[in-house]
């Protein structure tokens, strides 16, 4: 059974940073693209970060640019989002999720999906 388990989700400040992790379990991500989308309250789930199977590629949204960095760690299945400036904008519940290609821009490509992790930035 494929498992995604975020962590490192919480509250902070304007200004603060955060760093999510994602652990993948019962197949590997080593050859999949993956990526964080975030969903905030009365809001569609949108498109965060996303990250070529070896890392060469990514992909942020324009609200996130700068601010936030998606990286992975092959050897240990795991994906990362630094996440720097927080704003209250930002506050919504971060999704980790896994495609089934190398490669995946859109949210239509990712088959695996975790539960989620909560981010509120208080102003």
């Amino acid at each position: 059974q494929v498992q995604l388990v975020e962590s490192g989700g919480g509250l902070v400040q304007a200004g603060g940073s955060l760093r999510l992790s994602c652990a993948a379990s019962g197949r590997t991500f080593s050859s999949n693209a993956m990526g964080w989308f975030r969903q905030a309250p009365g809001k569609e789930r949108e498109l965060v970060a996303v990250i070529s199977w070896n890392g060469q590629f990514t992909k942020s949204a324009d609200s996130v640019k700068g601010r936030f960095t998606i990286s992975r760690d092959n050897a240990k299945n795991t994906l990362f989002l630094q996440m720097n400036s927080l704003k209250p904008e930002d506050t919504a519940v971060y999704f980790c999720a896994g495609a089934n290609t190398n490669w995946g821009a859109a949210e239509r490509q990712y088959a695996y999906w975790g539960q989620g992790t909560q981010v509120t930035v208080s102003s």
